[in-house]
């Protein structure tokens, strides 16, 4: 079945895309969320009208997708846990612990955005991939210390 996006859905498309879905996923899903339309004549004709709106609008998506690549790009958020024997931590770096971070950062982000394949359960660094907007990626560092490291750091300082 044929559907006209009226939203951008990563998975399908952008907005004011014609797409063939599965009829149950357009019936139950995508039509009553007011996502799509079925294709016909007036709804055609509706997007023609649309066209160069829904193209502006997709514009000012990109470039601000785009500010926020810029912003995140080789950032590094730094995050302290209590840790056990061997460097594993009690409980696990997750989403919202990196997306808390970065909003402490002055970097407000979903913590969906954020692709992160399993919990982070040891120190160290690791990179991860950021979806800031439709089709674009960037990637932060997460450093993961321990928290008697980091008091053992700031004794030394002082």
């Amino acid at each position: 079945m044929e559907v006209i996006l009226k939203k951008t859905i990563d998975t399908l498309g952008r907005e004011g895309e014609i797409v063939n879905v599965k009829p149950g996923y357009a019936r139950n899903y995508l039509i009553p969320q007011n996502m799509a339309s079925s294709v016909n004549k007036a709804n055609l004709a509706r997007l023609q009208r649309e066209q160069a709106t829904i193209e502006k609008r997709c514009a000012e998506e990109k470039k601000a997708a785009e500010k926020l690549a810029a912003q995140l790009e080789n950032r590094t958020v730094r995050i302290t846990r209590k840790v056990g024997r061997e460097g594993r931590l009690f409980g696990s770096v997750n989403t919202g612990d990196i997306a808390a971070q970065l909003a402490e950062q002055g970097v407000t982000l979903d913590k969906r955005a954020i692709m992160l394949a399993d919990p982070i359960k040891s120190t160290g660094e690791t990179k991860i991939t950021v979806k800031v907007g439709y089709q674009i990626s960037t990637e932060i560092t997460v450093q993961v210390a321990s928290e008697s490291e980091v008091e053992e750091v700031i004794v030394e300082q002082m």
